[in-house]
């Protein structure tokens, strides 16, 4: 079935259709999840959010990108809303930790369950470190280097996503891997 004939069904509320759809892009969606929200629970729920925000908005959805394109930028929005919601309460820390040029090792701190099946550390505190330093880079560089290197996307599905530009895309990802680099570079620093 041609995407176009695929869309028309969703739009006219086919729940056939919509199961189809969730059949094939929940594990995705729960992937892409995962990645900015390490925990297992928090991923599920905002995958729900993801697909009730795809039945609601269907309707909308013009056609100027691939269906699954639409999809992943939803899910990615819930994920950075989410982040936003849990971080808020946290912002005075977080804005310490970003000054004072140091990664917590705090473990009552939210990104300390990582379940991502796709990263594969030697150890828990190494990954809970990683996951750390990637939550105090700037929102545009979290979500190009989460994309890219703990989801797989490729640049161009990134542009696609994000809507920025392929030269925008690979610059934000330049700056994220050097700020990467820098923090980690200063806690194991610290921790010798």
């Amino acid at each position: 079935m041609e995407e176009q004939d695929f869309i028309k069904l969703l739009i006219n509320g086919n729940q056939t259709a919509f199961s189809q759809l969730i059949d094939e892009f929940q594990q995705k969606v729960f992937g892409t999840c995962i990645s900015f929200v390490p925990n297992k629970e928090d991923a599920e729920d905002i995958v729900q959010e993801v697909f009730l925000e795809v039945f609601k908005s269907i309707s909308k959805f013009k056609g100027d990108s691939k269906l699954s394109t639409w999809i992943y930028k939803i899910a990615t929005n819930k994920c950075l809303e989410f982040i936003r919601k849990k971080n808020s309460k946290k912002r005075f820390a977080f804005m310490q930790t970003i000054l004072g040029n140091e990664i917590p090792v705090d473990k009552t701190s939210y990104f300390t369950e990582i379940n991502h099946p796709g990263i594969i550390l030697e150890n828990k505190e190494k990954s809970d470190i990683i996951f750390k330093a990637i939550n105090t880079l700037p929102e545009n560089q979290r979500v190009v280097f989460t994309l890219a290197k703990i989801d797989g996307k490729s640049y161009q599905e990134i542009v696609e996503i994000t809507g920025k530009s392929l030269s925008s895309v690979e610059s934000i990802m330049f700056r994220a891997k050097k700020a990467l680099q820098e923090k980690l570079e200063n806690f194991y620093k610290a921790e010798n």
